[in-house]
Formats: C-alpha cells, sequence, structure tokens
C-alpha cells in the first residue's frame, strides 16, 4: 500500500497541514505530486478537495485508521507538481503558512466566469437541406427568414448564434424552430477574452548588435551544454535589453518550450506588450490586477492549452501554469514592486531563480541600475555577469546638472521648479520638444528634513531618517530608539524643518501656471485608477499630444519617448529620508531610470536633477550615471552596518485588536526566542512603523544575523511555538525576511 500527504482545500486556513491518506490499487497510476484528489473528511460523509504534495510507503498512524483518497480530479487542472513544491519552498523560505502559498502559487480558488458562444450548425447532409430550401420556395406561404436562415447554413455549415440575430436580422425563434425540426443544431463552444484587443500584425525581426549578439550568445552557448543559469543582464539605459529578451524568447520558442516576461508596473504593460507582440503575434498574452477575473482565468487556461507561449505581467505572472517552461525573465529587477505585501511576503526574482530550478531552465535579471544584492552576487559567482556599456546606435548618454535647492531658497524662489530647470522647459517649448517632469515621492510619509541645509533626522544607532509618528516623537523602526521632534534643525538652527507637502497634482497646476501654452498631462494613481488609464496617457503622450508630462515614479521606468529631450527629477532626494537603509539605493535608481528616459531619440537630452543635498554620494553617482561608483559606497555601508546583502533581516509582524493582548504576545515571543540561545541581535518588540491600522494593533521584534537559513531557523521555532501554545487565537503573526 503506498500513501498520499495531502494539504486538504487551500480556502480553509485552520487545516494548515498534511494529511495522510490511502492511495486505492486503481488510482496508483494516476495519483502523484502536485494532482488535485477529493477526499473524505471528518465524520458525515464530508468530502473536501486537496493536493498531493508527497508519497510514500509509511503509514504515520495505524494502516486501518487511514482513509482512502476517492477520486483524482481530472476536470479540474492537474497542478503541476513543480508548483506544488514551489509553494512549499516558499512557505519554508518566506515565512508563510502552506495554504497561503498555494493560494498564491495556483490558479484555484477563484474562478472567473467562463465565456460561452452559440454556435448553429446544420444537423442534416447538405443535399437534404437543398431539398427542404426547394421545398420552401414552392409554397405560396412560407418564412421568409427560416428560408434566408437554411441559405446561409448551406453556404457556411455552421454560424455562431450573435452572427445569425445580428448581421442576418433573424429571430431566435427561427433557429429554436429549425432545431426544433431536427434540420439545425445549437451548441455552446469556449471562447477566451482577449485582454490585448485588436493589435497590428507582428513586424521584421530586429537585427542586433554585438554586444547584444554577445549576451545572447552567451545564454544560448550554456543552455546548449545543458547549464541553467541565472544571468544578470546589466546594460545602460537605452542599450537595448528588450531586443535581447526578444532573441532569447525567439530561441526558446523554437525549441518547443514557454517563457514569462515579469516586468515591474502595470504602466509598462501596454508598451512592452506592443514590442513583443509586433515579434510575436498572438502567442503573446498578459496577467495583471487590473483584468477581470474572467479575463485572467482565460489567460491562464490559454497558457494551460498551450494556445500562448509568453505570459507577460508584474509578480503574479511568475505562476503561470505552463506545461514546458523554458525562460524566465525579470525585466527591471531591481524594483522593489517585485516584493509581495502579503503573506507570503516573498521577493520574485528568488522564487523565479527557484522556479527555474524546478523547471530546468535560465533566468535572466536585467536592470540599467541592478539591486545591490543582485550585484553582489554576481560579484561572488553565483549569477552569470552580461554587460552592455552602450546604448543602441552609440548614442550618447543624457547630460545631468545638479540644481541645489537651498541656494534657490536663498535667493528667494519658493516654487518646485529651479530657474535652470525653467529655462529649459522654455527652450524645449520652443522647440517642440517633449519635457518629463517626476516627482519623487518615495519617503515623504513620515520624513522629517531641513530645507536650508538639507539634513534629515537620523537613528544615532542604526543611521536611517527617523519616522514622524502621531505622538509627535520620531522613531526608528529599526532599533526602536525614540526622540522628541525638534523645533528647529539641530545641524543649522533653520526653522525650515518638517515633511514634503508637495503632491503631482500641486506640480500640475505650477506648470500650467508657469506655462499656460503648454499641454500638460499627469499621471499618477488617481489618474491612471480606469482600467486603461495607463494606456491612454501614455499613448497620448507617444503621439505628442502633450508637451509635459507630471508623474510619480511609474512614468520614469522602461518606458521610450524618442521626443523627450528633458526630464527634470523634482525633489530627488526626498526617498533618502526614508527610514530604511535602502534609501540611496533607491534614489539612485530612481533618478538614473528617471535620467535615461531623455535623448532615447535622434536628439540629445537633458536632466536636471533637483536636490538639498548635492553632495550626497546616490546624488552624484545619478549625475555621473556611474553605477561602479555608487555601488563601491553602498556596499561599504551594508558591511559596517550589517544589512543586506552583508548580513539579515527577520521581520516577526504581530498584530491584534487587543493592544494588552499583544504586548503581552509580543514579549513572550521575544523572550522565547531569546531562551533559545541562537546568538542572534534581537530588537524590540516595538510599535511598528503604522502602530495601528482599522483599530488592530501592530508590534514588531527584529532578528538580525549574517546567516539566512539561521533566521530561517528562528522563524521556524517561532512558528511551532505559537501552534503548540495557548492564547495566541486573536493574534496574528506575520514573517518577512529582509524587509522592503
Amino acid at each position: 500500500m503506498r500513501y498520499a500527504d495531502i494539504i486538504v482545500d487551500i480556502t480553509l486556513e485552520k487545516l494548515d497541514r498534511t494529511f495522510q491518506y490511502a492511495i486505492p490499487e486503481e488510482l496508483t497510476g494516476e495519483v502523484r505530486p502536485g494532482v488535485q484528489v477529493t477526499i473524505p473528511f471528518g465524520a458525515g460523509g464530508r468530502t473536501l478537495s486537496g493536493f498531493v504534495l508527497t508519497i510514500s510507503e509509511q503509514p504515520k498512524i495505524a494502516p486501518e485508521k487511514i482513509k482512502p483518497i476517492i477520486c483524482v480530479n481530472h476536470e479540474r487542472y492537474a497542478v503541476q507538481g513543480q508548483l506544488v513544491s514551489l509553494a512549499a519552498w516558499m512557505a519554508e523560505h518566506f515565512g508563510s503558512t502552506m495554504n497561503q502559498a498555494l493560494k498564491t502559487v495556483l490558479p484555484a480558488g477563484k474562478k472567473g466566469n467562463i465565456k460561452k458562444r452559440k454556435i448553429v450548425s446544420l444537423s442534416i447532409p447538405v443535399e437534404e437541406a437543398e431539398e427542404k430550401l426547394r421545398e420552401l420556395s414552392t409554397k405560396k406561404r412560407h418564412s421568409v427568414a427560416k428560408e434566408r436562415l437554411l441559405e446561409a447554413l448551406v453556404d457556411e455549415s455552421e454560424i455562431p448564434w450573435e452572427v445569425i440575430t445580428g448581421k442576418l436580422n433573424i429571430n431566435s425563434s427561427i433557429i429554436r424552430g429549425l432545431e426544433k425540426d431536427a434540420i439545425a443544431e445549437v451548441r455552446e463552444e469556449r471562447t477566451f477574452r482577449n485582454p490585448l484587443g485588436d493589435l497590428s500584425a507582428p513586424g521584421k525581426v530586429i537585427e542586433l548588435n554585438e554586444s547584444q549578439k554577445s549576451c545572447v550568445d552567451r545564454v544560448l552557448s550554456d543552455m546548449a551544454k545543458g547549464e541553467n543559469n541565472t544571468y544578470l543582464l546589466y546594460g545602460v539605459t537605452g542599450s537595448g535589453k528588450t531586443e535581447v529578451y526578444m532573441e532569447l524568447i525567439r530561441e526558446t520558442l523554437s525549441a518547443g518550450k514557454e517563457a514569462i516576461v515579469l516586468i515591474p508596473e502595470i504602466a509598462l504593460t501596454y508598451q512592452t506588450v506592443m514590442r513583443f507582440y509586433r515579434h510575436f503575434g498572438d502567442q503573446v498574452s498578459i496577467l495583471n490586477s487590473r483584468m477581470s477575473e474572467g479575463e485572467r482565468t482565460d489567460q491562464i487556461d490559454r497558457a494551460r492549452k498551450g494556445d500562448c507561449k509568453i505570459m507577460i505581467g508584474p509578480r503574479s505572472a511568475l505562476f503561470t501554469p505552463f506545461q514546458n517552461l523554458g525562460l524566465i525573465i525579470i525585466d527591471e529587477e531591481h524594483e522593489n514592486s517585485y516584493k509581495s505585501e502579503q503573506a507570503p511576503k516573498y521577493h520574485a526574482r528568488d522564487v523565479a531563480i527557484e522556479r527555474a530550478r524546478l523547471a530546468e531552465c535560465p533566468v535572466i535579471l536585467g536592470s540599467a541600475t541592478p539591486s545591490v544584492e543582485s550585484y553582489r552576487r554576481a560579484e561572488r559567482g553565483e549569477y552569470v555577469m552580461l554587460r552592455m556599456p552602450n546604448r543602441v546606435a552609440d548614442r550618447s548618454l543624457p547630460e545631468c546638472e545638479i540644481v541645489d535647492l537651498r541656494s534657490e531658497l536663498k535667493s528667494g524662489n519658493r516654487s518646485i521648479l529651479s530657474m535652470r530647470l525653467q529655462e529649459l522647459m522654455e527652450d524645449r517649448l520652443a522647440k517642440q520638444e517633449q519635457t518629463m517632469l517626476f516627482l519623487n515621492r518615495r519617503g515623504m510619509m513620515g520624513s522629517v528634513s531641513c530645507r536650508a541645509c538639507g539634513k534629515s533626522l537620523k537613528c544615532p544607532h542604526c543611521d536611517v531618517s527617523l519616522s514622524l509618528h502621531r505622538d509627535g516623537k520620531l522613531h526608528c523602526h529599526y532599533c526602536g530608539h525614540v526622540e522628541r521632534k525638534p523645533d528647529t534643525c539641530p545641524h543649522c538652527g533653520s526653522e525650515y524643518i518638517g515633511g514634503f507637502k508637495v503632491g503631482t497634482e500641486m506640480v500640475e497646476d505650477m506648470v500650467k501656471a508657469r506655462f499656460p501654452e503648454a499641454r500638460v498631462l499627469r499621471m499618477d494613481a488617481d489618474t491612471t485608477k480606469g482600467k486603461e488609464g495607463h494606456k491612454d496617457i501614455l499613448e497620448a503622450f507617444a503621439n505628442k499630444e502633450a508637451d509635459i508630462l507630471v508623474g510619480t515614479q511609474m512614468i520614469v521606468k522602461g518606458h521610450d519617448f524618442p521626443n523627450v529631450t528633458l526630464v527634470g527629477a523634482l525633489a530627488a532626494d526626498l526617498s533618502l529620508n526614508a527610514s530604511d537603509y535602502r534609501g540611496p539605493e533607491r534614489t539612485f535608481q530612481l533618478l538614473t531610470q528617471a535620467a535615461g528616459r531623455a535623448g532615447r531619440g535622434e536628439k540629445a537630452g537633458s536632466v536636471v536633477i533637483q536636490t538639498y543635498q548635492p553632495e550626497h554620494y546616490s546624488i552624484l553617482a545619478a549625475r555621473d550615471q556611474d553605477y561602479s561608483e555608487f555601488y563601491e559606497e553602498e556596499i561599504l555601508y551594508r558591511q559596517m552596518m550589517h544589512y543586506p546583502p552583508e548580513g539579515h533581516m527577520l521581520q516577526v509582524l504581530l498584530t491584534s485588536p487587543s493592544l494588552k493582548h499583544l504586548t503581552e504576545k509580543a514579549d513572550e515571543v521575544a523572550g522565547f526566542i531569546r531562551a533559545q540561545d541562537l546568538h542572534l541581535r534581537i530588537l524590540g518588540p516595538e510599535d511598528d512603523r503604522i502602530a495601528k491600522l482599522q483599530d488592530v494593533y501592530r508590534k514588531t521584534v527584529y532578528l538580525k544575523d549574517s546567516d539566512y537559513d539561521r533566521l530561517v531557523d528562528a522563524k521556524n521555532r517561532i512558528g511551532d511555538y505559537i501552534r503548540a501554545t495557548s492564547g495566541f487565537n486573536d493574534v496574528y503573526v506575520w514573517f518577512d525576511f529582509d524587509p522592503q
């Protein structure tokens, strides 16, 4: 007898463990890891569905007490074993329940409406139908509509119902009459929604330059040797990374395999998909959160059936159920949107590498500004480095200049637009060239800085900016340090100290007031709420229906507008003031990506970086478009402070509607892990950066260590302790490794 360990119905959170069932002899060849089965559960003849995780020959309890599996669910998706294995890996490495991981990975639970259409066809031979037509025509009084429908069916053999009732204008009762007379039959068939709409036909394949060809050849050469590596494709903005992706995908498809392309923002979907569609046509599909459940269901089912071969989308597209996955690409791999904010709090980059290992295929991580973690791994030889140091057609990088906003304030200019930026904007308007104004809003929530000297208020222990809480005090979210908010800047004594309150709508109003003749578009969360919001704005700007595009970071990621010759980065250093050790990295990445939008066509580009901290190394490196200059400074800082990738952190977040109970249990968890003597650095518990959310209180404990696996072990011990200890019923515990 063989036995299966089964995770029960993933919609039931309380059943987050495996149950063992016997495999009946008649199901021996069908039950395997990954398949969905129906099982008896509890008393009273109740049945549930579940997924097989492992199979063994050893019973965990007395064999006579083990119930048999009822059946394998063939009518539902037979889940790939690798996706179930991937879910188990995620649950272990990112601190979630198995059910949470399965619900993330598997297209199960939610199911959109299946769209069907009716098809009308002849149910008798054509000769017999023609005879009936002749009989109809000899009658003095007969149905003209019936005759028209029969003629159409003789000509076409089968016609969609909506064509008959619409274009042919024939009443449905006529169709039913033919069906009743057994002359015609009506059947239903599934139709798939096309989220791409009607796109133009594919175009010609792009010729690669030497740098692009070298990168492609290296990957293909390794694949031919059976080496499925992770590659860091490090290419400056405009170097043609997308063309490398497309050539590798073309080779993947020619080998009969499929490809997944992850992009960080829904805003990038339209331009990215158009470029891929022109090369691969209907083999391309998309997944994103703006789609209806029905649209998502259709695209998942198309991928499962093999009707599409390339799936493009943000993080969730990684779990597309391709049967023969041959390539995973993560564009703009440095983006923090690849980190999930819900349990399991996984990073798509790490999960992609694990899925590629299971599928035995390569992963391409592309970026002009690689994450410090990825670059460090490439330095250590864990990733293969592929470099593209020049723009296509040898176009020059844009000229960048820094404007010191402290000097602007002293000269009396209180506008968000510096005098130099206004001057260049006037020039571009006169030349009928386009401008992008990027408002860096990262870090503006809770941060406190001085407009006179540019310095932010930092934790004396962690070298990260302090965050202003509702209690009027400044808090550090890494060590729990608290201090009173000063009335004047402790560095220069200025009264110009506080948060930053300018938004994109205010910038848009300022631009319109200063340049009344300019056509201005705004792109932010408010203007892109509609399903086609991103597409409509980007399409209008690409068609030169506006002179100036104002937006948040969504406008500076991956877009390609040849007529944009000026980019203004407003309040460039806000992300430096975030209560996050990654502040300098995100600042450099955002500014470099923003600068990369200028001068992508034949005309040269210019960039103005407005900042209160013009001497900061991330600002200077962004001006010079020099990643190495930035990385050398940043990795020293990470080593000194033991931040990732030179150390690791585990955030244990506890939440409860009762503050008293939460405080007790948070202290209990921190005390438990200290008593384990694991030689970890343990901080807290402290209030989370959002101490109360929707009437639920939040406490955080931080664990730090250089060894990631030791933190995983600590997570497992905490999980086991909570499950074995009473009193945690109304306390929910979340785990987050290397939080972002």
